[in-house]
């Protein structure tokens, strides 16, 4: 089933009370962009969503969640992580690289301050050919198989057992360059999407 992004940034900017023209002036995104992607005659960039959805306060996982957990909830059955679609959230020209990767999110960034991810990567998953960065801090350990990051041009390779954390303001990048799926447990504050 097709998520329907301009009904539900519609929907998010009108529970904010804010018309297009002045979510516009906040996120440096043309109204004519605004209005286009609410008719779904436009699909936006990442980079452009990201910029409007920091204007109405919600974290791009979020937007593309239908349901939340409750906020008092403090355990997670596997049923209650919410798949995020990798293509709605990295910009690459290698579908098959991003349907390779399966993003599970654990809670909800509107009510806590760190993100937590349940990552699998099977063979040739990967988050993108433009390195991704964002406020805040993140680090994950390898749980299975191997994954190459890529930190501010420098590479590693790490295998189960591993663990990473680096400024996620710097430009990253995983990817699953062997044969075997990679598992990973992934965390970043504050929560970006």
């Amino acid at each position: 089933m097709e998520f329907d992004v301009g009904a539900r940034l519609k929907e998010v900017r009108k529970a904010k009370g804010l018309s297009q023209r002045v979510v516009a002036e906040r996120s440096g995104v043309t109204n004519g962009m605004i209005s286009l992607i609410e008719s779904n005659k436009s699909s936006p960039s990442v980079s452009s969503l990201k910029k409007i959805l920091t204007v109405l306060d919600i974290a791009l996982a979020d937007f593309f969640e239908s349901e939340t957990p409750e906020p008092k909830q403090f355990v997670f059955r596997p049923a209650d992580f919410v798949e995020i679609n990798p293509q709605q959230i990295f910009s690459s020209d290698d579908e098959p690289a991003l349907e390779a990767l399966s993003i599970k999110k654990v809670g909800n960034s509107s009510t806590n301050s760190l993100l937590l991810l349940y990552e699998v990567y099977e063979a040739g998953a990967d988050t993108g050919a433009e390195a991704l960065s964002h406020e805040g801090e993140e680090g994950g350990f390898v749980i299975e198989g191997k994954l190459l990051l890529e930190v501010d041009g420098e590479t590693q390779v790490l295998k189960a057992g591993d663990a990473y954390l680096f400024d996620s303001t710097k430009p990253h990048r995983f990817r699953n360059v062997e044969k075997e799926r990679c598992v990973i447990v992934n965390a970043s504050t504050p929560p970006t999407f």
